[in-house]
């Protein structure tokens, strides 16, 4: 069940949040997700997602920040995810699953987060399953400069234990993550052109063994601009450029175009937006050419009113 959760986890990560690539699976405390992760500006009270591959459906509360995401398959197939906080700190998520219609108890989880500030933070999450098996714990534990330094994971296995590490040298900051003494994944992070481009370079290996790489270079404004994709050669005993994409933008800020290069292939996409306002609206329509893909979104704002009412 454990794997099914982090696939599902995955599938969130990569479908739902526009413009986020992912570097691999990784525990960490969890992330609280606010409408501008999902390029939505305004007072915006719910967004439907309609693509071909089913329908994504997320709720903000008045602060913007998501309470529920409900991902329709289809009519009988659908999982739902309630957040709730406290305090601005996420305290409880339910990952409920629903399949022929019917709830099911087994493949449906509770993340359950508790923070201790004793001394240097610790935040403990419980994962327990809806029907009362208690599945995992995690323990994330933080130094006095507020970065995360371990990571322990606890079930019916086991322990195993994340060493996270920091370094510095002329500027550039590597973070290392090691699992059980093994080391899993570096990422480094480096500036250039006057700290006008962050360069963010990161390793994965399996086994101890160097396997993949993907740098990416983020623009002044924090947009990806361009994604290099490396295999290691085992042969030649370094990284290989597999995949290189660039990517642009237009003057709302949203994807224009997309530059693709793999092996000897060249494609281009280009991204063209409908909005509900002429000014400081949401797209609500996305054509990706020249594959012609649609996705439409159906955005509900809450009424200023309750904006107000909320302030007061």
């Amino acid at each position: 069940m454990i794997k099914k959760y982090l696939l599902l986890l995955i599938l969130f990560i990569n479908v739902c949040l526009p413009g986020t690539i992912s570097q691999g699976l990784y525990a960490q405390e969890a992330q609280i997700f606010t409408r501008s992760d999902f390029y939505l500006r305004g007072p915006v009270k719910s967004c439907l997602v309609i693509t071909k591959y089913g329908k994504e459906e997320f709720e903000f509360n008045k602060e913007g920040i998501l309470t529920k995401n409900l991902t329709r398959f289809n009519e009988e197939d659908y999982n739902v995810t309630y957040y709730k906080y406290s305090d601005g700190f996420l305290v409880e998520k339910r990952d409920e699953v629903y399949r022929d219609g019917t709830f099911d108890k087994q493949t449906s989880i509770a993340h359950f987060y508790a923070i201790d500030t004793t001394k240097n933070k610790v935040v403990i999450e419980d994962i327990i399953s809806y029907a009362g098996e208690t599945l995992e714990r995690y323990e994330y534990h933080y130094g006095e400069d507020q970065k995360i330094q371990t990571i322990i994971r606890s079930n019916n296995e086991g322990v195993d234990e994340t060493q996270i590490s920091y370094t510095e040298y002329k500027g550039e900051i590597t973070e290392e993550y090691s699992l059980n003494g093994v080391i899993q994944k570096t990422i480094r992070t480096s500036y250039k052109e006057n700290d006008k481009l962050k360069v963010v370079l990161t390793k994965q290996f399996l086994n101890g063994d160097p396997n993949r790489a993907k740098e990416k270079v983020f623009d002044k404004e924090d947009k990806l601009i361009s994604l290099k994709e490396y295999i290691f050669d085992i042969y030649k005993n370094s990284f290989a450029l597999e995949k290189t994409s660039r990517f642009s933008y237009d003057a709302a800020g949203m994807l224009a175009k997309e530059d693709i290069k793999e092996g000897k292939s060249l494609k281009s996409l280009e991204y063209i937006y409908q909005y509900d306002k002429e000014t400081d609206g949401n797209w609500v329509k996305q054509i990706i050419s020249p594959e012609n893909l649609f996705k439409t979104r159906r955005i509900k704002y809450y009424e200023p009113e309750e904006v107000n009412a909320n302030k007061s």
